[in-house]
């Protein structure tokens, strides 16, 4: 099975000849290099965050029920939900979605069991 490639770089390859089977093989040499140094960075960025105690990004952290109803009880005390959402770091709708998840779970596990 050959590959030709019609247009790099001005030039054709076709790797069912010798010239272009080597320049097909020094450019997956190429890449596969820059994909190593690539990895090599992101290791050493990560590993320099890690040290310097910053955030690696990821998921966000998972608030629990207690923190939820806090942020109701401040909400119910006046507090704008806006400044109550950012200072637990998520929007404003976050906020509202998990506060209704969370009273329909204090709602069913106030229903009486068949």
């Amino acid at each position: 099975m050959n590959l030709r490639v019609l247009n790099l770089g001005g030039g054709n390859v076709d790797t069912g000849t010798p010239m272009g089977s080597m320049v097909f093989t020094v450019m997956a040499a190429l890449a596969q290099m820059e994909l190593e140094i690539k990895r090599e960075r992101v290791n050493d960025s990560n590993t320099k965050r890690r040290t310097a105690g910053l955030d690696l990004g990821g998921r966000r952290p998972i608030f629990s029920d207690s923190q939820i109803a806090n942020a109701r009880r401040l909400i119910k005390q006046g507090q704008p939900a806006s400044h109550v959402a950012r200072d637990l770091g998520m929007s404003r709708a976050t906020l509202y979605r998990r506060i209704a998840n969370l009273d329909a779970q204090q709602l069913i596990a106030t229903l009486p069991r068949e």
